[in-house]
């Protein structure tokens, strides 16, 4: 699938700088506020289809999908107080992440994606380099992200005669 190409091509641009062990798109969708994993470098213990919804915590949402920030979570007690699956991540060798939202033209969140790399290894500096990667290529991600529909199907509508 040619959406998997551009995520793989990010992947491997993030992988010289600024660095990733862990690297996950994740399709936003809003109608049930939640994060769909369209490619993951490990989809053994992530895999492609997931959602996260309740694990989602409400300063990271306020973030990445309200105030279209970057988010850094530089070391493990900070990744701790954000995500769920800190234990997962810890064992992959990983206690920092950045997340950053992927916006269309009309500054809409589209996807986030996350770089979790080891505890320390992430500063600012490695955030604006990730939001460099991200805008050099940030019309295939969006159309990467728009490729997968996000509707919530309904159920058919019950005869009323």
């Amino acid at each position: 699938m040619k959406t998997d190409v551009v995520f793989q091509q990010t992947f491997d641009a993030m992988q010289k700088e600024p660095g990733v062990i862990l690297f996950t798109a994740l399709q936003w969708i809003p109608e049930r506020s939640s994060l769909k994993r369209l490619f993951t470098s490990h989809p053994a213990e992530y895999p492609v289809g997931g959602e996260k919804t309740v694990e989602i915590s409400p300063g990271w949402l306020g973030t990445v999908i309200e105030d279209k920030e970057p988010f850094l979570a530089a070391n493990l007690e900070a990744l701790r107080e954000v995500f769920s699956d800190s234990g997962i991540i810890q064992q992959l060798g990983c206690g920092a992440v950045i997340n950053v939202p992927v916006l269309d033209q009309q500054h809409n969140v589209v996807g986030v994606l996350a770089l979790l790399d080891a505890e320390g290894k992430y500063t600012q500096e490695s955030v604006e380099t990730a939001v460099d990667v991200i805008n050099a290529n940030r019309a295939e991600l969006v159309q990467a992200f728009e490729a997968h529909p996000t509707e919530v199907t309904e159920a058919p509508a019950k005869d009323t005669v």
